[in-house]
């Protein structure tokens, strides 16, 4: 039997388990996500005490089990829980949602969860485009620490970005220079890509360019199926 004591960790998704349980995903630093049964803490007096084991709040966490679903044993919240609203809270839904499908269980990702909640800062109190430009970086970064973003910086041909140059993305290549007769409105800028490795907020125009070539990629590790957080943040 397996005993992990004292994790920090997030929940990201829980659903209703019998009549006062819950199945919770939660993300750690030491063991990436981790599926847990929470028992009793839908009741009238809920185990862990009310409102501790919910999203958007930092926990420290125990659990033991076997397999892939392990009994939520501790829970406390370490400090106060981040207070998101309107937009702010459904990109934070949608980064949770993304969490959810593309991370496998138990491997470990300090740098995602660390990402994570400096995410959750970044969304509060921050305007429309300062929430994009917040989340462009998390997929950016959580693409890298999965292994399967290309560079922003090069093409496929090991050659910087050109800022004049459109490129064509191909997912398990990289950036693919297009022909001048070919470019128009097709493809993605080359200065929008490589704002993304500069700290600055870019226009308005790099980050409606990014947001796509960064929801190509993901789509890609998806196999192609739609977030439902991407019909969300749509309408």
């Amino acid at each position: 039997m397996q005993r992990i004591d004292r994790q920090a960790a997030f929940v990201l998704h829980d659903r209703a388990f019998r009549e006062t349980s819950a199945l919770l995903e939660i993300l750690t630093p030491d063991h990436g996500r981790v599926g847990l049964i929470a028992r009793g803490i839908r009741g009238a007096r809920p185990r862990f005490g009310r409102g501790v084991v919910v999203a958007l709040q930092a926990l420290e966490v125990s659990w033991q089990g076997r397999g892939e679903l392990m009994q939520l044993t501790h829970a406390e919240p370490v400090g106060a829980p981040y207070v998101l609203n309107g937009r702010a809270l459904l990109c934070a839904l949608y980064v949770n949602e993304l969490l959810t499908r593309l991370l496998a269980r138990s491997d470990p990702q300090p740098e995602v969860h660390a990402r994570y909640a400096e995410l959750l800062g970044a969304l509060t109190d921050a305007d429309a485009d300062a929430q994009a430009w917040a989340l462009r970086r998390f997929e950016r970064d959580l693409l890298v620490a999965l292994g399967v973003a290309p560079r922003f910086d090069v093409d496929v041909h090991g050659r910087t970005l050109d800022a004049a140059c459109r490129y064509q993305l191909a997912p398990e290549s990289g950036w693919i220079p297009l022909p001048a007769s070919q470019r128009g409105d097709a493809g993605y800028p080359g200065d929008a890509l490589l704002a993304l490795g500069d700290p600055t907020l870019p226009s308005r125009a790099h980050l409606a360019s990014l947001r796509q070539a960064l929801r190509e990629l993901i789509a890609h590790q998806l196999g192609g199926r739609e977030l439902t957080a991407w019909r969300l943040l749509r309408g």
